[in-house]
């Protein structure tokens, strides 16, 4: 049986079932029944251009299930404190990094206002990171002082600072815009504080405009939900990409369009998409005792769950990209319960409908549009 035809995960119900798990899959067999990944001629593997990789034993693990679906090179989100540790771990050749603010350090205000200024720098000179992250989650309203308008919004005054130090380096631009329609519906209902999900991209265009330097837009550029929306975007910003990281979001909300329509899309827009999971890999992640850092330590709690965690984004995105499958997710998306918790539990997945791409379309996906446009500015 090919991949474009796989109808279900034929190991389903052998493994302990839990939210990065929930149908009881056993990852490698299923990774192998997939095989190697649709790539262009002379590519070594897949290229993910999006994630969150800290820690040694984690970072271990992480390369063994990133090996196993075919992802041979990361782009990492990692605190700069990490990032040589991270990089003496995977080998200097399958890893770079993107410089993003110190979210672990005590005093907010600082590390995403002037600390963040000096952190772009660190990255850039001790690790060649090529490219900054501007976090602009309207959840940053609750990590600053209320009014703090010289922040929050993303074309704010500290906002131009970190991008016109990046532009004066060299960098090109990563964004986090906006989050899921089910956070607008649960969490963001405040609109006086969080505004409306329309409004997050009125500033978002205007930083396009002012710094002409490629940038990408994670998560499918913060409106998976819309893709006229995102068609406009591109149409009239020739810097803007989009890619595919926040699996379980980007899960739920494609497999809502239509094949018809997620394929016109790509084809449109052909060189533009990247691929990316959004992994957070760390080690609170390695055992039940937490540091209390991060939520995204209680992703997993012991070795053999933060394998199956890693493995779990990596089949799920790839099942939806490559086969006919169309069924339950391999993975809880507690976005489901926040709005519905009388419909949904912990364990709830949404549906997962298999787009099987043509092989062109996968190509670049994997490989080709994210090789010529990050791989080719980190040559640069």
């Amino acid at each position: 049986m090919t991949a474009a035809h796989t109808a279900s995960f034929v190991t389903a119900g052998s493994r302990p079932l839990w939210p990065a798990n929930a149908l009881g899959v056993d990852y490698p067999a299923e990774a192998a029944r997939l095989g190697a990944a649709p790539l262009p001629k002379g590519a070594g593997g897949i290229i993910d251009a999006h994630t969150h990789i800290h820690g040694q034993e984690a970072a271990r693990l992480y390369d063994k299930a990133r090996r196993l679906f075919g992802v041979t090179l990361t782009y990492s989100m990692t605190q700069l404190s990490q990032a040589k540790t991270v990089q003496n771990i995977l080998g200097p050749d399958t890893i770079r990094f993107i410089a993003i603010p110190g979210f672990a350090d005590a005093d907010k205000n600082h590390a995403h206002r002037g600390g963040y200024l000096r952190t772009i720098e660190g990255f850039a000179n001790d690790v060649g990171a090529r490219m900054m992250k501007v976090w602009a989650s309207p959840r940053l309203r609750d990590f600053v002082p209320d009014g703090a308008t010289d922040l929050t919004d993303i074309d704010s005054l500290w906002r131009r600072e970190h991008c016109k130090l990046a532009q004066s380096l060299g960098m090109m631009y990563m964004v986090h815009v906006a989050d899921p329609d089910t956070w607008f519906t649960a969490r963001y209902n405040d609109g006086s504080r969080y505004g409306t999900k329309r409004h997050q991209y009125i500033g978002l265009e205007r930083m396009l405009d002012l710094f002409p330097a490629p940038w990408v837009a994670a998560h499918m550029g913060g409106w998976p939900e819309d893709l006229n929306f995102l068609d406009g975007m591109l149409e009239r910003h020739p810097n803007l990409h989009l890619d595919t990281s926040a699996t379980k979001w980007i899960v739920r909300e494609l497999s809502k369009h239509s094949r018809d329509e997620v394929v016109h899309f790509l084809f449109k827009w052909k060189g533009r998409i990247l691929f990316g999971s959004d992994l957070v890999v760390m080690e609170d992640q390695l055992s039940p005792a937490k540091s209390g850092v991060s939520a995204m330590g209680d992703l997993a709690s012991s070795p053999e769950q933060a394998f199956e965690l890693y493995c779990s984004r990596y089949l799920a995105l790839r099942t939806m990209f490559e086969t006919g499958y169309d069924g339950p997710s391999p993975i809880a998306d507690p976005d489901l319960k926040m709005v519905e918790p009388s419909k949904y539990n912990d364990m709830s997945t949404p549906r997962l409908q298999g787009f099987a791409l043509p092989r062109e379309l996968l190509e670049e996906l994997y490989y080709g549009a994210t090789d010529r446009l990050m791989n080719a500015w980190w040559a640069k």
